[in-house]
């Protein structure tokens, strides 16, 4: 999968929710940041100047935005597959990268500034890993 041509880029979306394996992370929830990139051809768009040709950066901040907010999950895994489903639901997306973060993770013995994934997915049938 290339994932250098086209793509929309939307860094440091920073919501609060209630997702941890830690039942405290469940109760007392904290922020998390993601970003989301999501190959597309962007050439019509430039051309044109017409938002049809592309994705609304408010929609998808919206969805992404339900998603953190929302139904809690123990793994960010598991929330970076629901962030990453709904960005190549959209028409034209032909992959995604999404990475969430927790900031300020704290964990037995230590802090640290923040744990993450990142996942990369597309629409071919049998993607590579990147």
């Amino acid at each position: 999968m290339d994932t250098s041509g086209d793509k929309i880029i939307l860094e440091g979306m920073t919501f609060y929710g209630y997702h941890g394996a830690r039942l405290e992370e469940r109760a007392l929830g904290q922020r998390f940041v993601v970003d989301l990139e999501i190959g597309i051809d962007l050439s019509e768009a430039g051309r044109t100047d017409d938002l049809a040709y592309t994705l609304d950066y408010g929609e998808i901040y919206h969805n992404t935005k339900r998603i953190l907010e929302g139904e809690p999950h123990k793994l960010l895994e598991a929330v970076a597959e629901r962030v990453a489903r709904a960005a190549l639901g959209y028409d034209g997306a032909t992959w995604v990268r999404v990475r969430v973060r927790k900031p300020s993770v704290a964990i037995e013995g230590g802090v640290l500034s923040a744990s993450a994934v990142e996942i990369v997915r597309s629409k071919e049938a049998n993607p590579p890993r990147a």
